[in-house]
């Protein structure tokens, strides 16, 4: 579902391998629809894919994604809010990866790109989080 007048966006994939490449495209598309910049894009892109995989490793149930433009904050800078849902209750667990590690630096890369990021339990699972300012 894609809501351009109140800036939101929301899909349900099932947990399945093609669930990555279906999250990335329907984000890139919308934010496309919406005008934001090209390196937002990419980043919330691969950030996305990062923790749809994290999903996918995890958890058997749907993987929610969903974003929120954001009006401006206190500082004037507008956001844009993205939320990686999956029915496991359990929060995501940081690790350093090491350099010959193929996996591990998911959590790591929205730490270094997010302006905020976090975890939530909800009634049926957890949401993973983050935060991204928008260029204006």
């Amino acid at each position: 579902m894609i809501d351009n007048e109140v800036r939101h966006a929301e899909w349900y994939f099932p947990a399945e391998a093609d669930a990555v490449r279906a999250a990335r495209h329907a984000v890139r598309d919308t934010l496309r629809s919406w005008s934001i910049d090209a390196s937002v894009r990419d980043v919330t892109v691969l950030l996305v894919s990062e923790l749809v995989t994290n999903s996918l490793q995890h958890a058997s149930g749907p993987i929610g994604v969903r974003l929120v433009r954001q009006q401006p904050d206190g500082d004037g800078h507008p956001g844009l809010l993205v939320e990686v849902s999956d029915p496991l209750p359990d929060p995501p667990l940081e690790r350093s990866a090491g350099p010959d590690d193929e996996g591990g630096r998911g959590l790591q890369l929205v730490a270094c790109s997010a302006r905020r990021w976090g975890t939530r339990k909800g009634r049926s699972g957890k949401t993973v989080w983050f935060e991204l300012a928008l260029p204006g």
